[in-house]
């Protein structure tokens, strides 16, 4: 599902675009596992640009259908470990990149780090969680507008993410102070342990994640990697739009993790 698009006034070079991007999110003060900013190359001048969470075939697909110069995730290509061999399903992607001049650029742990446009922020915003502020590294930590019991935040969540979270642990009977950090952050339970908020909120979970929650006495959400993670990369590509008076449209592939 696309979001409706501003309307362009003009081009801008791809080379000022990128210039602002990093400029915004000091993708050199990462040590990630993928290369940041511009992963394949297109055309020189930009009108349009569609973000959406992964560079699925998907969204390249609707970047093709709805004319796009650029195409903004926060989950791309060339992961560290992966097979380098361009072949199948990667050929298929690039080669509808390529044959439409399509830009890819991608910010993985950039933009979940940045402190206005970050996916932390932003699910914060969206969540409606108070004095939100990182707490170590990429977990953020913040306080509920209103106690909720476990039941009635796991509805909330719910409500505002438009996905159902998988809820597990004991804790108290209200929650009021959080930790969160979006995608697959389930190992950062421990950091929330020693923050000694109520809850935990991550995109996935894991086997192990479970039992800590339940020994240690917090309640943990598992919200969706894909689904606390469509925020930073819209705020990106609207902020960019602002900054240059160009077309934008976020794209919400639908993904179930």
């Amino acid at each position: 599902m696309a979001t409706k698009a501003t309307k362009a006034t003009k081009a801008v070079s791809r080379n000022d675009l990128m210039q602002t991007m990093n400029r915004w999110l000091e993708p050199e003060r990462f040590q990630d596992y993928c290369p940041n900013g511009l992963q394949v190359e297109g055309k020189s001048q930009v009108r349009h640009i569609v973000s959406g969470v992964t560079a699925s075939q998907a969204l390249i697909n609707e970047a093709i259908y709805v004319g796009a110069d650029m195409i903004l995730v926060h989950h791309g290509y060339f992961w560290k470990g992966e097979d380098p061999r361009i072949q199948g399903m990667k050929r298929a992607r690039i080669k509808a990149l390529m044959d439409y001049d399509i830009n890819l650029v991608a910010y993985h742990l950039p933009l979940d780090d940045h402190p206005e446009y970050g996916n932390n922020r932003q699910l914060a915003k969206i969540l409606d969680i108070q004095d939100a502020v990182p707490l170590d590294g990429l977990v953020w930590a913040g306080t509920l507008a209103k106690p909720l019991s476990p039941q009635a935040f796991a509805a909330h969540l719910q409500l505002c993410l438009d996905r159902a979270p998988l809820a597990v642990g004991t804790g108290p009977d209200l929650i009021k102070r959080v930790a969160w950090c979006t995608g697959a952050a389930q190992g950062y339970i421990t950091k929330a342990l020693d923050a000694g908020v109520d809850a935990f909120i991550s995109g996935e979970i894991s086997e192990p994640t479970t039992h800590t929650a339940r020994e240690c006495g917090i309640h943990y959400f598992a919200a969706g990697h894909h689904a606390t993670e469509r925020y930073g990369v819209k705020a990106l590509g609207e902020a960019l739009a602002n900054e240059f008076g160009i077309t934008h449209q976020f794209v919400d592939c639908d993904n179930p993790v």
